[in-house]
């Protein structure tokens, strides 16, 4: 591979950005590729790749650079540097790259992948919680699997189109897929690609939606015409997904606290052809209130630490805190006490996150079971997904019946 300044240039601007001025990774990359409009696919996706690889293993990477935070300019270069050897690059005569240390960056990288924090890039104290929560062995594997760059998975919109057909559409496209046994609406991409300007996407007829996410809305087990609600809903991907699967019938009420959130949500409903979908934002407790005994199904997908999606999202380490933890946690507690409220008698409710936790996952639905809020709910059943196991994101979702 040969080394182009400009696209460097633009790498090294972005981890400034990332790194040094706590902008989210996903963003930054996307102000990026829209820099030079001459970039081809194999630029951009230089760029991209790049940068989302040294953001996932800034710490060992900063560790054989032999550099600290908050890093110069010539620091970013050195880490560069680390990166581009450690790829096997052949380094241009550049300045600032002059003097790189190939042999003493292999040698350091041998030392330090035998210590799991530098081999899997991750901050001490994340490392000794996860061994604490999931034990050594999980835990060191997990890692591992959460930074490998995750697969491009697509969710068949079922009202408009199916698997089958899909795949021939997007083929004409020159998008190549492969179906996903025991996912029934996923399709996974075989090559990377820029699947948002295809006529198949503009037509609603899928939307991007990793695989382990798509097990939820089969798991809330929803039939055309109940009352459902989305309490935590955002830009509702999983909204969209239960209307597949409730055929457009009956009433879905999507709620969020960010009403910016919820206008995208309608905006990909227009795109899906999804009619059934009434977006609330939560301004107040009335909002609850009046939704209460009401629901035949409620589904929670809680704000938690994200731990599962770090392939997706490897800026989150470096932007969590021990604190953070310690806070979602009450917050997902008070999720359940109150929305819970909104399940009808004989009507169910999944708690699901993106975390692999059990301090987030089985312990808080304990927790919750043994309340006063969850006196009359009784756990049917729960899933956990590792990255290790499934290849798809880390998750977590229990179901409750209400007596």
């Amino acid at each position: 591979m040969r080394l182009h300044r400009n696209l460097v240039y633009a790498v090294i601007d972005g981890l400034q950005l990332i790194f040094n001025e706590n902008k989210y990774a996903d963003k930054v990359v996307e102000q990026l590729l829209k820099r030079d409009k001459r970039w081809g696919a194999r630029d951009r996706g230089f760029i991209a790749e790049t940068t989302y690889d040294i953001v996932r293993w800034k710490r060992l990477y900063a560790e054989i650079a032999e550099v600290k935070e908050p890093f110069t300019r010539e620091n970013l270069w050195r880490i560069f540097a680390v990166w581009a050897v450690l790829k096997g690059i052949k380094l241009p005569d550049w300045k600032q790259l002059e003097g790189t240390p190939n042999r003493r960056i292999k040698g350091r990288f041998d030392e330090l992948s035998k210590i799991r924090k530098y081999k899997e890039s991750i901050p001490d104290w994340l490392d000794e919680l996860g061994e604490k929560e999931l034990g050594e062995a999980t835990w060191s594997k997990e890692l591992h699997a959460l930074n490998q760059q995750a697969d491009v998975i697509l969710r068949v919109n079922t009202l408009k189109t199916n698997k089958h057909a899909l795949q021939d559409i997007l083929a004409e496209e020159e998008i190549e897929t492969l179906p996903l046994k025991g996912y029934p609406d996923a399709l996974q991409l075989k090559e990377r690609g820029n699947i948002f300007k295809t006529e198949a996407f503009k037509n609603g007829l899928f939307e991007v939606q990793d695989a382990s996410s798509q097990l939820v809305a089969d798991f809330l087990d929803v039939q055309p015409g109940m009352r459902v609600a989305d309490a935590c809903a955002g830009a509702g991907g999983k909204s969209l997904h239960l209307a597949a699967k409730m055929e457009n019938k009956g009433q879905i009420i999507a709620l969020d606290i960010y009403g910016n959130k919820l206008k995208e949500l309608k905006r990909r409903a227009r795109r899906n052809d999804v009619h059934n979908i009434e977006t609330r934002e939560i301004d107040s407790t009335k909002v609850i209130k009046k939704l209460h005994n009401a629901m035949d199904r409620v589904l929670i997908d809680a704000p938690c630490s994200g731990l599962g999606v770090l392939r997706r999202n490897p800026d989150a380490k470096w932007k969590l805190q021990p604190e953070f933890i310690d806070n979602i946690k009450q917050t997902q507690q008070q999720i359940l006490a109150d929305y819970s409220k909104m399940v009808k008698a004989g009507g169910k409710m999944v708690y699901a996150t993106c975390s692999i936790l059990p301090s987030e996952n089985q312990e808080q639905v304990q927790t919750f079971l043994n309340s006063e809020n969850g006196k009359d709910f009784k756990l049917i059943k729960d899933k956990k997904v590792l990255a290790s196991v499934s290849g798809f994101d880390g998750f977590y979702m229990a179901l409750l019946e209400k007596a």
